[in-house]
């Protein structure tokens, strides 16, 4: 590199920010390498927001690459530009792979509101896309031990101030991007379950505020106060589809957190189950299901309260009492953190799943981005595998929402996402 050009980036951050992203952009690995010295890899463009990573993928966007709009050089040499194409794939792999391993920010947002893996993404750039996720998944996984580093510091402190907890040390591999502030967890809501990967600023529902905020009932959703959907009834094909997979048969034993709109509830109720167990937690929509009269269906049982209240009764044995279990359990709450969820397959699954039975859950993780989606769908796969769960998917098409106008009067579009991964849980072996 240029020594001028080093000397005035010395001087000038927003000069060397420029330098890193054009370097970016045309895939300079040695002058990348070099101004990554001293340079961070997360600067960003004040007029479009593009970071480095933004700036790699852009530069590898195939309508830039070709000559001719059909694909053909200019002197219609189609076997020529297929390999300059594939080299410059490859460059730009190498690229974000630096980057990466530089702390690059895996979801920072450009202008645009589009991450790196979006952008990949629309360009249709697979390689790159998907090198995206994987370092999603990365620094998700690590985001989540350091938080159970910190929950156990925590629990040590409080027992015995002299112990002291070692973080973990085998988490990140050499493309996880170091903690930083822009690798700090924002909540981001979906429709039941927030993630850590959220990249919007809007206040989200916590379950307290959610607990004791009134609801408002229609014909096709259930919105909060602040116009928060909690359920709506685009979703009944899926779960139409998920009590079919989870209860196959009559007769069965079936729990199921968060009634909701009671859609899932009335598919299991059609297949006359044996015991059909239904914890609530808000007010409004418990009265709604006196008003329904889910309180005397035979052979249900409705439990008022925070699942996290619930069922540690529920699993427990009553004095001369076997404790209570199931053949299929259902999990789908509304504005909890994925680490609930997580807790709840972690730690309370294996006391109330019987042998061969089958457990699910609302999928809804990172949806209303396709890329966060990918991310979650990986990360809650591993957590799953380290609890001792296998996990089968069924890929349900979601047709067009915002076409369909299912989002008129809603705070936010929940889903985006091309397709419904349905998950169906069971213990390995």
């Amino acid at each position: 590199m240029d020594a001028g050009v080093q000397q005035d980036s010395d001087a000038d951050p927003a000069v060397e920010a420029q330098h890193v992203l054009a370097a970016a952009s045309n895939h300079d690995l040695k002058s990348l390498r070099t101004l990554l010295r001293t340079a961070s890899a997360s600067v960003q463009d004040p007029e479009n927001g593009y970071t480095p990573l933004h700036a790699a993928i852009a530069g590898a966007d195939p309508a830039k690459t070709t000559s001719q709009p059909n694909g053909v050089a200019d002197d219609g040499n189609v076997e020529g530009e297929a390999e300059n194409q594939e080299s410059d794939n490859e460059e730009a792999i190498s690229t974000v792979k630096l980057l990466l391993q530089n702390g690059a920010i895996w979801n920072d947002l450009d202008k645009y509101d589009e991450t790196p893996g979006c952008l990949a993404l629309r360009l249709g750039l697979t390689d790159l896309y998907n090198l995206i996720v994987d370092a999603g998944v990365r620094a998700e996984i690590l985001l989540s031990r350091l938080e159970e580093y910190e929950q156990l510091k925590d629990n040590s402190s409080n027992e015995d101030p002299d112990t002291e907890v070692e973080a973990p040390t085998d988490v990140a591999s050499a493309s996880t991007p170091p903690p930083s502030d822009s690798t700090a967890p924002i909540e981001e809501s979906t429709t039941k379950t927030t993630t850590t990967i959220a990249l919007t600023q809007d206040p989200q529902p916590n379950q307290p505020t959610y607990l004791t905020s009134p609801l408002s009932f229609h014909p096709t959703c259930i919105l909060d106060a602040s116009s928060n959907s909690i359920m709506m009834t685009w979703e009944s094909h899926l779960m139409t589809l998920t009590a079919t997979l989870l209860a196959p048969t009559t007769g069965l034993r079936i729990l199921n957190i968060g009634h909701g709109m009671g859609i899932i509830d009335s598919e299991f109720q059609s297949t006359n189950p044996s015991t059909h167990h239904i914890i609530e937690a808000h007010p409004s929509i418990l009265a709604r299901m006196r008003e329904r009269g889910w309180y005397e269906k035979p052979n249900v049982v409705i439990h008022e309260g925070r699942w996290q209240d619930v069922l540690p009764r529920l699993i427990e044995s009553e004095e001369g009492k076997e404790a209570q279990m199931f053949d299929a359990v259902y999990f789908d709450t509304f504005a909890e953190s994925y680490s609930a969820l997580r807790t709840f397959f972690q730690d309370f699954v294996i006391g109330l799943l019987d042998d061969g039975g089958t457990w699910g859950f609302f999928n809804g993780l990172g949806a209303d981005r396709q890329v966060c989606y990918d991310v979650y769908a990986k990360v809650v796969e591993l957590d799953l595998f380290e609890a001792g769960f296998e996990v089968q998917w069924t890929a349900v098409e979601v047709s067009d929402l915002e076409g369909r106008g299912e989002w008129e009067g809603v705070r936010r579009a929940y889903w985006r996402a091309r397709e419904y991964r349905l998950p169906v849980c069971q213990f390995m072996g």
